[in-house]
């Protein structure tokens, strides 16, 4: 393999980390208070809003059960509009981020429902408030399944980024369609493949290795 082509995938994985990173932190900052609210505003809960939950739901479903590359092609205006271009590195975060951000609400929903319902009514009846009670108990106990949540969302954003190369998107999927589909270099594709392999292994491990020690620390703290 020429250093030209090592340069490219340097490149290119490069651009797909720093795709793969910017839409996850978006996606977090956005997905995050976004699955709390709709674990916690159906009847009768903390913040109690059912037809918000509704729309939200349906928002969340609707977006998630669209194809990314559906979804990719039918926001190019958005992304046009935030991005100023609809190829590149910079206009392949728009898709990725919106394609997270529901993903992610829905993980996080999950989590916080995973946790006691007894805790919740523990804190109620010492007097605190529903935000105090989503920021000292509902989120801490639910730290672990959400370091786990989030990365399964981060894998699959690199999938993503994958598969926004076929339209432009820049990075590891890019590559491999430019060169190893298009110019028939079989060495270039099985190269992006490896490297793809390799950094989902990473964030599969960093992710669980974070995990577990957020459980190991809630129950010292237990």
């Amino acid at each position: 393999m020429s250093p030209e082509v090592l340069q490219l995938i340097l490149s290119a994985t490069l651009d797909t980390l720093i795709m793969v990173g910017v839409s996850a932190g978006l996606g977090t900052l956005l997905g995050l208070p976004l699955g709390v609210f709709l674990a916690t505003s159906r009847a009768g809960e903390l913040f109690a809003a059912p037809w918000a939950n509704s729309v939200l739901g349906l928002i969340v479903n609707a977006t998630r059960s669209t194809p990314f590359i559906i979804l990719v092609v039918a926001i190019i205006p958005f992304t046009r509009l935030l991005a100023g271009t609809s190829i590149g590195t910079s206009a392949a975060i728009v898709p990725l981020t919106v394609a997270a951000t529901p993903f992610i609400a829905r993980l996080v929903e999950a989590a916080i429902r995973e946790v006691e319902h007894g805790l919740i009514e523990a804190a109620r009846a010492m007097g605190a408030s529903p935000l105090q009670i989503v920021l000292k108990v509902l989120l801490p106990e639910a730290l672990p399944a959400i370091a786990l949540a989030l990365t399964l969302a981060t894998v699959s954003l690199i999938g993503y980024s994958a598969m926004v190369g076929a339209v432009g998107g820049g990075g590891l999927g890019d590559l491999g369609i430019r060169y190893g589909y298009q110019r028939f270099m079989p060495d270039v594709m099985l190269a992006v493949v490896v490297v793809l392999i390799v950094i989902v292994q990473a964030v599969q491990s960093l992710g669980d290795r974070l995990a577990r020690r957020l459980d190991k620390r809630k129950r010292h703290q237990a």
